[in-house]
């Protein structure tokens, strides 16, 4: 399942971040169609709004297929055939939706069907372990070179202040509800959920569907010309995830720190103890990140691939903290 996410990239960065090439081989970007209704944090729960993809012919018949807008929506899907007046007295839970009943129940079918397929945007999601007792939180990825881990702070040009880190892309399904008293319509949307790849079995039985790549996206989105059952052949496990402990902090929503996605090391007295080095990057992600958008760290796309930046004193740091704590790297993907 997926019942938390990071997003800590601001409006701005997300949409450079999403950069693409539509059917003409040119370079755009997705517009925000409500960039005041999403907030950062490095810890979403359900019904919080996040960044969501999806084709712009979902608001324009005449625009091009190929064509990406953002909207901020909520997590947690809202049929557009709720009767009820206020949208959270819904009786069951539709942030995530399983592939394998997904075309049988209503709520999900109907907008599917319909072509509302939409790519939920995060820094990564969390999930919990049980373990000794208790439930260890681990944050589920898309993998880094370790050069692109650390990114040039003083970089100024669009490309580079977007290097350092992929948007994780979830396949999810979205509905747009209509109050009854004719009130600002309601987008919301639900994470499709597969069986666990093997790499990931061991922490939990699910995962979210996972877009891995442009084409991936390109289909996904397309619902013009990519019908139902052949996108849906695009939902199903993928190995190319790492993942790492972190602390229990991340267990309370209402905590939104850095501290969230920093690496702890296990099997020491107190599980969830910040190793040393660990504490040090976080003070280093708050105190030298770049000033745009409110010090959060920058992000590249997987949409058009860029070269990694070259070594700098920051990826150099990071290699000194692995040498120095000794940490062991997070878990790698198995190769293709």
């Amino acid at each position: 399942m997926c019942g938390r996410t990071a997003v800590s990239l601001g409006a701005d960065c997300i949409r450079r971040a999403c950069v693409y090439r539509d059917n003409q081989g040119r370079r755009r970007h997705p517009e925000w169609k409500n960039a005041d209704k999403y907030s950062p944090s490095y810890n979403k729960s359900p019904q919080s709004n996040s960044p969501v993809l999806l084709s712009r012919q979902h608001f324009e018949k005449d625009a091009s297929s190929s064509e990406r807008v953002l909207v901020a929506m909520r997590w947690g899907l809202v049929p557009a055939w709720f009767k009820e007046a206020d949208p959270s007295k819904m009786q069951y839970n539709t942030s995530n939706c399983r592939n394998d009943t997904m075309m049988a129940k209503p709520s999900y079918k109907e907008p599917l069907v319909q072509g509302k397929r939409c790519v939920v945007l995060a820094d990564g999601y969390y999930e919990w372990q049980p373990r000794n007792g208790q439930k260890q939180p681990y944050f589920i990825y898309f993998p880094q070179t370790e050069e692109e881990t650390f990114n040039k702070q003083d970089a100024t040009d669009e490309d580079e202040d977007t290097k350092g880190k992929k948007l994780l892309t979830m396949a999810g399904i979205f509905d747009c509800w209509e109050p009854l008293d004719g009130g600002e319509a309601l987008y919301s949307y639900t994470i499709i959920t597969v069986n666990a790849s093997e790499s990931l079995s061991s922490i939990h039985h699910r995962m979210p569907a996972i877009l891995d790549g442009d084409e991936a996206v390109r289909k996904w989105l397309n619902f013009a010309e990519i019908h139902t059952q052949e996108a849906l052949r695009l939902i199903h496990p993928t190995e190319n995830l790492a993942f790492y402990p972190v602390s229990t902090i991340v267990n309370n929503s209402r905590n939104n720190t850095p501290e969230c996605i920093v690496p702890i090391e296990l099997n020491l007295k107190k599980d969830t103890k910040v190793s040393a080095s660990s504490k040090m990057m976080m003070n280093w992600l708050k105190n030298k990140s770049h000033k745009k958008e409110d010090g959060l760290p920058r992000w590249s796309s997987q949409f058009i691939q860029t070269p990694p930046p070259k070594k700098t004193s920051s990826s150099l740091m990071h290699q000194w903290l692995k040498k120095e704590d000794g940490e062991p790297s997070a878990k790698q993907p198995k190769t293709k």
